[in-house]
């Protein structure tokens, strides 16, 4: 299809300038379908610094219109539902013309979504990103999401989770619907390959947000091991607050000359350790299918990850190695493995699949056809 869709993503998660890095996947993915389509996002948040009850920014950034609505909070549930209800109104009354409605993370925007439909029969789809409906977090969901998340989920004309395995989460959770898995989009110009010397430390790297699900612990004990096994060596954790790892590393007696934190990157800055980083390490308790993988390999760099979610689909042999989620062990043979005899893909090779899996241009020809089925 060579027409140009008018296209309007409605955002659970979007940076702004309360999260600036929240849900930045979406806005990956806002971008990837603006190479053919005119993209509007439409977002809503409380900020506390809001001036007005409703503070409304439009600008246009990387080519997609960014429309989002600042809420005065309130600790008063039924005035803020009805706040973030007006904040939408008044978003959609900017937009002129939409074909197809892309909701990212379904509950609550979907609530949005399902409306324009039953009202204008204006048809959606849906990119999914949450980890809350694997077993056992789904538990969590009460029961009014729960019961407007299947009738939002029933309604779409497609449902594209970023893994198979989140789509089978979710079906496992009895959100019936029909689900068509698209992954995440990575900047394959931006994270690519350079030939640089080889290192004379062996470099290791870990990005993440540095929450407690990423098992930054558990890395920092395998790095305790690791100075009596590998010489030289330099691990550098990068993402979050992760200076605040700095006095758990002293505590475990680890060398702070081996180990550097450094908080959060922009993608710029970022992708300058991927290409030097001798191996990526991710050691995560759950997942869907995180841009850290793909842009470690889409620089080049193998990845030892635990095993969890929808890693493994996009996992290729000689890329790097699984290991089981919190086995230490397990995180500490690879390591030694790959340090000393294992076997990887060449660099090239291994951005060539991302570039065929995750880039702008593959990920932009795969919403457009389900916008296609959406319209019918």
């Amino acid at each position: 299809m060579n027409k140009s869709l008018q296209i309007l993503f409605l955002c659970s998660w979007y940076p702004s300038r309360v999260l600036p890095t929240n849900g930045d996947f979406v806005q990956r993915h806002a971008e990837a379908v603006a190479l053919q389509h005119n993209v509007t996002i439409a977002h809503v948040i409380s900020d506390k610094n809001a001036k007005q009850k409703i503070e409304i920014t439009d600008e246009t950034i990387c080519t997609v219109r960014t429309l989002i609505a600042y809420v005065k909070p309130t600790k008063n549930p039924i005035i803020k539902y009805f706040r973030f209800i007006k904040a939408y109104k008044l978003l959609l009354k900017k937009i002129d013309q939409i074909d197809v409605v892309h909701v990212n993370v379904l509950y609550p925007v979907g609530i949005i979504a399902l409306d324009l439909k039953k009202r204008k029969n204006i048809p959606y789809i849906i990119s999914e990103h949450h980890s809350i409906y694997h077993k056992p977090y789904c538990k969590e969901i009460g029961f009014i999401e729960y019961f407007l998340s299947k009738r939002i989920v029933k309604n779409a004309s497609v449902v594209a989770p970023v893994s198979n395995d989140l789509a089978n989460s979710m079906q496992d959770f009895k959100l019936a619907g029909n689900y068509n898995t698209v992954p995440n989009v990575i900047d394959t110009n931006l994270f690519s390959t350079k030939k640089v010397q080889k290192n004379k430390q062996f470099t290791l790297l870990h990005v993440s947000n540095m929450v407690p699900l990423k098992n930054v612990t558990g890395i920092l004990r395998v790095v305790k091991k690791l100075m009596a096994t590998i010489d030289d060596f330099h691990f550098y954790f990068i993402g979050g607050n992760a200076t605040d790892f700095k006095k758990q590393a002293a505590e475990l007696a680890i060398n702070l000359g081996q180990v550097s934190f450094i908080n959060h990157l922009p993608h710029q800055e970022l992708v300058t350790y991927f290409q030097k980083a001798d191996v990526f390490i991710l050691f995560s308790e759950i997942e869907n299918l995180p841009c850290v993988i793909p842009e470690a390999f889409s620089c080049g760099t193998p990845v030892i990850s635990s095993n969890v979610g929808g890693i493994s689909e996009y996992f290729p042999e000689g890329f790097g190695m699984l290991v089981n989620p919190n086995s230490e062990t397990e995180l500490y043979n690879a390591i030694v493995k790959l340090h000393s005899d294992y076997c990887v893909k060449s660099p090239n090779f291994m951005h060539d699949y991302v570039v065929h899996n995750f880039s702008k241009k593959q990920i932009c020809t795969a919403f457009t056809k389900l916008y296609v089925t959406a319209l019918g």
